[in-house]
């Protein structure tokens, strides 16, 4: 039919839109804080967009699911305010009729929600926890950051460099401090390139530079003028600690039933059943009085969906800490919300809508017969 073709395409269109703005939010503020983190020397730049990429791929099911609520709320909402809604009303039909085209439009992406949930995101997580233990055991030059002092891992150097060259691989103007036999030890250089032996072992090169060496408390030091100097830079060992019930793989928290892993599956579970609830609470949410304006039915939704998610996370929790049986799970809130589907549903149902009569103005009198 017409208004079902008419309703996809604006769906549609709707809701890339809002995703491709939420997305964009994420992204602006995880990049933030990770260049935070980058130039406090905590993170090494070149790790950012992995990241970042690996942090985009966990928050998917949460966009895709609001992305699908906030698109059928602002379209339906808008056939209200356009009157759209009166004509096809009107013309017979009722608010169950947009049952059907909303399902077929959100099945879909409830679909790609659940994949995301049970596979995609524990994937990611998992291989963030993988690239994080590899930054650990990275060496000291690795991680450092232009203009940014850097302490060695083991506490006994201090790294600064000012810049690298166009390609990276020459660093210039460096400055290390050691401590060496209770003697405190600054080396000062005009440029410096990492230079890796045939065993594997790594040294950092520095060239035409200075090295101040003298007891600390005191005056006396020496210096030493040096075309070529080298300090060998040791990679650091990093403990793989156990991984996280979000990096777990569906598979294997079906097969470990403890409580954490329950409740995990059950969030996972949540998702896309989450999703398909609130995708079809959307509907009856979306009339608006003309009185009450826009605003109002705006608020109460996301109200709504943010006691329904703060209800899945508290439920979440109980089951982890066995406050809740897993076999009852998050079920229950679901059962919630989708009664109040079907009461809204009911409600919507039996306020019929009705084409406002034009009163006639009082000025406006027909002429009388005139009498014989």
């Amino acid at each position: 039919m017409l208004f079902r073709r008419s309703l996809l395409h604006e769906l549609i269109a709707t809701a890339s839109g809002t995703f491709l703005i939420l997305i964009g939010i994420v992204i602006a503020q995880r990049a933030g804080y990770l260049v935070q983190l980058a130039a406090k020397g905590v993170l090494p730049n070149d790790a950012i967009t992995t990241i970042l990429g690996f942090n985009i791929i966990r928050f998917m099911p949460l966009l895709l699911s609001l992305s699908l609520f906030l698109a059928i709320l602002l379209t339906l909402s808008r056939w209200y305010r356009d009157s759209e809604m009166v004509i096809w009303f009107s013309a017979g039909l009722s608010i169950t009729s947009w049952i059907r085209p909303i399902l077929v439009f959100a099945t879909p992406i409830v679909v790609i929600i659940a994949f995301l949930s049970l596979f995609v995101t524990p994937w990611a997580t998992n291989k963030v926890e993988d690239f994080r233990v590899q930054l650990e055991s990275r060496d000291d030059l690795a991680a450092i950051s232009p203009g940014v002092f850097k302490e060695s891992a083991h506490a006994d150097r201090v790294f600064f460099i000012e810049s690298f060259d166009e390609l990276g691989n020459i660093v210039k103007n460096i400055f290390v401090q050691s401590i060496q036999h209770q003697k405190l030890g600054i080396i000062v250089a005009a440029q410096g390139s990492r230079l890796v032996e045939k065993n594997g072992d790594n040294f950092l090169l520095m060239e035409h530079g200075h090295r101040y060496e003298g007891a600390r408390g005191t005056s006396e030091y020496s210096t030493t003028e040096f075309e070529k100097y080298a300090i060998r830079v040791e990679a650091s060992e990093a403990k793989r600690e156990p991984p996280s019930t979000q990096s777990i793989s569906s598979r294997d928290l079906i097969m470990n039933k403890s409580n954490n892993n329950i409740a995990e599956l059950q969030w996972r579970l949540a998702m896309p059943v989450s999703a398909l609830i609130l995708a079809l609470l959307a509907i009856p949410l979306s009339a608006l009085d003309p009185r009450a304006g826009r605003s109002a039915n705006f608020a109460l939704a996301i109200v709504i969906y943010i006691i329904y998610n703060n209800l899945l996370n508290i439920i979440q929790a109980w089951i982890a800490q066995g406050k809740v049986s897993g076999i009852i799970g998050l079920w229950p809130i679901h059962l919630v919300f989708g009664t109040l589907v079907f009461y809204m549903f009911y409600r919507r149902a039996l306020q019929l809508p009705i084409l406002p009569s034009i009163p006639r103005p009082s000025w406006l009198k027909l002429p009388k017969k005139a009498k014989r």
